[in-house]
């Protein structure tokens, strides 16, 4: 399975973004889908993450500003970034865990995308 993210960029403090990524593969069907960050140096830490029934969950530092949805039709997550904070800039993953056609699961990393908050 195969993860393509996109949307990161450059925006000013006070901003927003939405970061999408798509699964691509022989994939039967996906469970969890979420986008974490990583600075470096540090560990990769989850921002938000959504169910294959719809239920979210996210880190207190981004609750209320971010939005986590997906489109299982598209095999896609997306991350809707609000009121972003410098604290923000760093890299974001997208996770994806599932089922292959054949039955095997699967966890499959994005290759990262920049955001950074900056005036």
């Amino acid at each position: 399975v195969q993860l393509q993210a996109s949307g990161g960029g450059l925006v000013q403090p006070g901003g927003s973004l939405r970061l999408s990524c798509a699964a691509s593969g022989s994939i039967s069907s996906i469970n969890n889908m979420g986008w974490y960050r990583q600075a470096p140096g540090k560990q990769r830490d989850l921002v938000a993450i959504i169910t294959g029934g719809g239920s979210t969950s996210y880190s207190d530092s981004v609750k209320g500003r971010f939005t986590i949805s997906r489109d299982n039709a598209k095999n896609t997550v997306y991350l809707q970034m609000n009121s972003l904070k410098p604290e923000d800039t760093t890299v974001y993953y997208c996770n994806t865990i599932g089922w292959l056609v054949g039955g095997r699961s699967f966890n499959s990393w994005g290759q990262g995308t920049q955001l950074t908050v900056s005036s």
